[in-house]
């Protein structure tokens, strides 16, 4: 399935190499796409690891094995397979990732639980084995790549590859944050989002890194939303190799600690964003800011509900100021809400205030911001001091289009 560049694609950043990093592709074979689909990330020794995983219940073996395997806080290895996402495969798709985990470790003569794997694509087919022991053969001999060369190679429906880059001063070092995601379809993250690593060379102990992670999820990858849809496979997962040389941060006690908290956050959002601009069919970036929310908590939910309503999204890819529909997508988020305190607005233009449309309400600036391809959605509850932003994009006819030929 050939698909258009994105119009909502951002350039790949020119992303510096991570000390102790080394990633390599390889092309296994898992479908037949003409190109590498199997992404090998070399780690140094006792490098530390956190990870936040999808809720879905019909998971992934990858996904139930990472969960376990990221308590130890150490990781040597990393393969990503795209293609297959190995998901409601029973005993041979577990099977087949621990003969990946064993066939790495041997390899590197670490333990099988410092090898993390993950799969991306069709649901429902075992990962062949002969293929994946053929792919992870011909990884560990491959040069190093670049960092767009591994984003590409663990897309599937993506449009375009992505990365992101972040600093911070932790003392008198400077630390780099150097990531990749693939995500396109199927977004509606209850954790994190697709597959999204993050490399730094800062020295993070494990349990203040999963801390961080973890913070940074619930404000950006929970945050965005593409179809509803949460995925089997969603993975997210950060290694800090602690070869940048400062003081490992263990605590926000740390120098540098917030620092480093902040460019984890940047990074995250960053990655966050790139998936909603490649949206399947996307044709418009869309940020749903509330306030006025009784919580944080709840202001998410609001968001999200409005972020999720087929109605909002079609009524944006239309270019039709229907605020009515926001006002439904509210009222049924199952959240707090006084229909006589709500105020809706689009572009920084209020349509209505207070449960009332404005009586000089001006359709116009309105419509000319619904043309454009960022779109801002205000809404303010009128109850309290929470908030929260979440960003979705436009749903539109090529959305169905790339999801009816899928598998083909």
């Amino acid at each position: 399935m050939d698909l258009e560049r994105s119009p909502l694609a951002l350039p790949f950043p020119e992303m510096p190499s991570i000390a102790g990093v080394v990633p390599r592709v390889a092309r296994a074979g898992y479908k037949d796409w003409g190109r590498c689909d199997l992404t090998y990330v070399e780690l140094a020794e006792g490098t530390a690891v956190a990870g936040v995983f999808t809720r879905n219940v019909c998971c992934s073996s990858e996904v139930e094995l990472g969960r376990e395997q990221v308590r130890a806080g150490r990781a040597h290895a990393l393969v990503v397979n795209a293609g297959n996402s190995n998901a409601f495969t029973g005993y041979r798709g577990r099977e087949a990732v621990e003969a990946i985990m064993t066939q790495v470790a041997e390899h590197l003569g670490c333990p099988q639980t410092e090898v993390f794997v993950s799969s991306t694509g069709v649901i429902g087919v075992p990962l062949p084995k002969d293929k994946a022991r053929a792919g992870i053969a011909a990884a560990l001999e491959a040069d190093a790549c670049s960092w767009e060369e591994a984003a590409a190679t663990i897309g599937t429906t993506d449009t375009f590859p992505k990365g992101a880059i972040a600093r911070a001063v932790i003392g008198d070092t400077t630390v780099t944050l150097s990531a990749i995601i693939k995500g396109s379809g199927m977004i509606a993250p209850d954790m994190a989002t697709m597959l999204g690593y993050v490399f730094t060379d800062a020295a993070v102990e494990p349990a203040f890194l999963q801390r961080l992670l973890s913070e940074a999820n619930e404000r950006t990858f929970s945050c965005i939303t593409v179809d509803s849809d949460t995925s089997t496979s969603d993975t997210v997962l950060a290694f800090a190799t602690g070869k940048a040389g400062n003081a490992p941060l263990a605590s926000f006690d740390d120098p540098g600690a917030d620092a480093f908290a902040a460019a984890l956050h940047d990074v995250c959002r960053q990655l966050a964003h790139l998936v909603v601009r490649d949206g399947e069919g996307a044709r418009k970036f869309i940020e749903v800011a509330v306030t006025g929310a009784v919580s944080d908590e709840s202001a998410r939910k609001v968001g999200l509900a409005v972020a999720n309503s087929p109605l909002v999204k079609t009524a944006i890819a239309g270019e039709d100021a229907n605020w009515g529909r926001v006002v439904m997508a509210v009222g049924k988020a199952g959240e707090p809400a006084d229909r006589d305190r709500l105020s809706i607005g689009f572009g920084g233009h209020w349509t209505a205030r207070d449960g009332l449309p404005l009586a000089d309400y001006d359709e116009a600036p309105v419509a000319e911001h619904l043309r454009g391809s960022e779109i801002a959605i205000a809404v303010d509850l009128g109850l309290g001091d929470g908030r929260a932003t979440v960003w979705t994009c436009d749903l539109t006819h090529d959305y169905i289009a790339i999801n009816a030929d899928y598998r083909s």
